[in-house]
């Protein structure tokens, strides 16, 4: 597999490990939903992108949409709780994540799916992790980039509020918590500009998804 990144000037030189989570921002956004964002938690971002492009095993899925199979416009791969994680970078990060917010989840995260966004034509549609107790219960979702930019925009679920655009990506943390995944959607739309792949990690508890 091709693989076309552009590296962070931030990144170079640096080995792969985590930052402390302590000076992460939290972003309410209404209807008990927030977000907390810590840019460049991870370091050597760029050194887990090209190991991941090149040893996870990829694969592409198809879907019915209207009534037609579709291609679903990523590469994806999934890692269940008892599944041992592609990078040892990747479980101390859960690790880490559980801890920080093991008093407001109640419970760690569990599982990894990573969605690997080729260039400007790969997207994910607007959704909220609503399948499992995500549909009716508060919960968690943490999201960490590795590669280009791209912006994540959510938006309230019944309309009626302003879409919030988040760049992610050289290591950045996004964690969604509260009623997020209820009230509001979520997107990584295409983009007609040159960009650079990107592969997200996303950490989940489980029965979440």
């Amino acid at each position: 597999m091709a693989i076309h990144l552009q590296g962070s000037l931030f990144d170079e030189g640096d080995e792969v490990g985590l930052r402390s989570l302590d000076p992460v921002q939290r972003t309410t956004l209404g209807r008990g939903a927030w977000i907390d964002v810590l840019p460049g938690w991870l370091t050597g971002a760029d050194t887990l992108f090209e190991w991941l492009a090149t040893r996870v095993p990829w694969h592409a899925e198809r879907r019915t949409m209207y009534e037609r199979e579709v291609d679903v416009p990523r590469l994806l791969s999934f890692y269940k709780e008892s599944d041992p994680l592609p990078h040892p970078v990747l479980t101390e990060a859960r690790s880490a994540l559980s801890e920080h917010y093991a008093a407001e989840l109640g419970e760690p995260f569990r599982t990894a799916g990573l969605c690997y966004y080729r260039d400007g034509h790969d997207s994910v549609a607007w959704h909220g992790d609503r399948h499992g107790r995500g549909r009716s219960e508060d919960t968690m979702v943490a999201i960490l980039s590795v590669g280009e930019p791209r912006f994540l925009h959510l938006r309230p679920r019944q309309g009626g509020g302003t879409t919030v655009r988040q760049a992610l990506g050289h290591g950045d943390l996004i964690v969604m918590g509260g009623s997020c995944q209820r009230t509001w959607d979520h997107a990584i739309p295409k983009t007609a500009k040159p960009v650079g792949p990107r592969i997200s990690i996303q950490f989940r508890p489980r029965d979440v998804s």
